[in-house]
């Protein structure tokens, strides 16, 4: 019973990373952002179109994803290099605010985020797997792309920001 609910409990969590449907990226490298619009943490509106004319980080995750367990703490490494100098932006795929401030606070990520109860804005970009961590450039233009295979370490974050 107990290697049972074991098992069971590995197969919720790995449900929370990948989403039942083909891997398919709805959008790559060389493609332009979709539009969107989210509520951010603090209470502001972010557009895609406040990401244009500097470089931006976008990554959707969920705080109880493995691989996004990983992956966040490499952001936050690219967003204390990089701020000020490009845009990080975190959206959940599915989780709600308070769920990802406790997270948050416990592993000492300050990157900003927007809390999405549902997958409206994830799906825009893409439709299954996360993290999913996009790198824009300042004209609106994916210019990298990431997924959970394999995750990125920081010196992948670091080539394509310093470049832009």
């Amino acid at each position: 019973m107990r290697r049972f609910l074991l098992g069971m409990m590995l197969a919720a969590l790995a449900a929370a990373c990948v989403y039942h449907q083909p891997d398919k990226q709805s959008i790559e490298t060389g493609d332009r952002i979709p539009a969107f619009v989210v509520t951010m943490e603090d209470g502001s509106s972010l557009s895609s179109g406040d990401l244009l004319g500097a470089p931006s980080l976008l990554v959707f995750f969920h705080t109880t994803c493995p691989d996004c367990q990983r992956t966040l703490p490499v952001v936050q490494q690219a967003y204390e290099k990089y701020r000020g100098k490009a845009r990080f932006v975190a959206i959940s795929r599915a989780q709600g605010a308070a769920e990802i401030r406790s997270w948050w606070q416990q592993n000492g990520i300050t990157l900003p985020f927007s809390a999405q109860e549902d997958r409206k804005v994830y799906e825009l970009f893409a439709s299954s797997r996360i993290p999913r961590i996009y790198i824009i450039n300042s004209e609106g233009v994916i210019a990298a792309a990431f997924d959970d295979n394999p995750c990125p370490v920081f010196s992948d974050l670091d080539g394509v920001l310093g470049g832009l």
